[in-house]
């Protein structure tokens, strides 16, 4: 299959590093299941308006650019609303022309091509949720529509360290398959993990489009069918990215080293029709109160096989959190919840004052669904605080009783080494 990296075509208005798209990986096997029950609704456009009206710009940026050549790919994207406009019956309309009209240059010289790109950096991310969108897609050798998400820290942690999801990628030229993918360190370009669903003519109708995500699980549906799911053991070992906020961004791009490019066949103007995208809250709707779903648990243990622990089974808020020897206790016993919380006593793990500095006290503390309480399991056996970015850590690098643990910056060592809920 052909390597697809695509970058963030002109960060532009957003300040952000040009940073790629996505990549292609192997083939994975179909497996169908039904979907998980829908949650709270807590970000959506359903693109009502009058025909002809740009994007809310409360919630969406437009793009410009030839995308920095990444991908080889021929459009020039615009912000011209005869390229994104709403058509007046509750539809988003992205448009590819075979047109110049403003002596646009690209990579390869004069511009072939118009279309637009739109994303929601710095208005809407999302750690964790539904993310879906209903669709009717374009048709044509070279045309390529995407449905997809960046972390949102990609200006200071440049992909593909940051992290890519490809909820939903199409290729015009094979009208009954649709793709999904991670990108992250270890795994982008054409290392990319993927799958892909085969069905009906998806430029036929509209279809639903749309990635579950919890702490270390993805699955990729397509009108309510699960087709795939990655989890820290897909990366095999490399780190898993994707416990930190998102953003959304719908474009369709023409041409392309992995689609190839437009031929007599290819007709003109294509549209991508968007009826709405939505983010569902699915870990409950408590905004990580007392009843998430749980995901796992057990012991946490670290260095020397030490467990972690509440001392002396005390459940009182602001308990600070050691390591021990392994006793089997209540107090060593964990569970990770679908909110993104370890808890243990009725109590959460929780990094005091929702502090990011290298050695910030963690604690046990009521729980409260903020981000000082928002933790992930990585596929190196790092514990991340997702809020601060940083390692659960044990202190001087010590196995001994009673050695307190704390947040530090991620460094790969013994001491960041957990082995979760086992």
């Amino acid at each position: 299959m052909r390597k697809r990296v695509a970058v963030g075509a002109l960060a532009l208005a957003l300040g952000l590093a040009a940073a790629p798209l996505t990549a292609i990986g192997a083939q994975q096997p179909v497996q169908y299941q039904q979907a998980a029950q829908a949650g709270k609704v807590i970000w959506e456009d359903n693109f009502d308006g009058s025909a002809g009206q740009r994007v809310n710009s409360s919630k969406w940026n437009t793009e410009t650019g030839d995308n920095n050549g990444n991908n080889r790919e021929h459009q020039y994207y615009t912000d011209s609303a005869g390229n994104a406009a709403l058509d007046g019956s509750g539809n988003l309309v992205i448009t590819a022309k075979k047109e110049n009209p403003a002596n646009y240059n690209c990579w390869y010289g004069r511009c072939q091509y118009t279309s637009a790109r739109i994303n929601t950096s710095g208005k809407f991310t999302t750690t964790y949720g539904k993310v879906e969108a209903r669709m009717k897609l374009p048709r044509g050798k070279g045309i390529w529509p995407a449905f997809w998400m960046l972390g949102q820290d990609i200006g200071s942690n440049p992909w593909p360290n940051s992290g890519e999801i490809d909820i939903m990628e199409f290729l015009g030229h094979e009208q009954n398959k649709v793709y999904g993918t991670i990108h992250g360190p270890g795994y982008s370009g054409s290392g990319g993990v993927s799958g892909n669903y085969t069905g009906p003519n998806f430029a036929d109708g509209f279809h639903t489009f749309a990635v579950e995500w919890a702490p270390n699980s993805i699955k990729w549906l397509v009108d309510g069918n699960v087709f795939f799911q990655t989890t820290p053991a897909s990366v095999n070992g490399n780190r898993w990215v994707f416990d930190k906020p998102f953003f959304v961004i719908l474009n369709l791009a023409v041409g392309g080293e992995w689609p190839g490019y437009p031929d007599a066949s290819t007709q003109f103007p294509q549209q991508m029709l968007v009826d709405y995208v939505r983010v569902t809250d699915t870990s409950g709707g408590n905004g990580g109160g007392n009843n998430p779903g749980v995901v796992k648990s057990g012991r946490v243990t670290g260095l020397g096989g030490k467990c972690l622990d509440v001392p002396w089974a005390n459940s009182a808020s602001g308990t600070p959190i050691q390591i021990v020897s392994c006793n089997g206790n209540a107090a060593q016993n964990w569970t990770f919840y679908t909110d993104g919380s370890i808890r243990a006593l009725g109590k959460c793990l929780d990094v005091s004052n929702s502090g990011k500095a290298d050695g910030t006290v963690i604690q046990l503390w009521d729980c409260n669904g903020t981000g000082a309480q928002k933790w992930a399991v990585s596929g190196a056996n790092d514990v991340v605080n997702i809020n601060a970015d940083k390692c659960l850590d044990i202190k001087g690098n010590t196995s001994a009783d009673g050695t307190r643990v704390q947040l530090w910056t991620c460094t790969g060592a013994a001491n960041q080494k957990w082995n979760a809920f086992v």
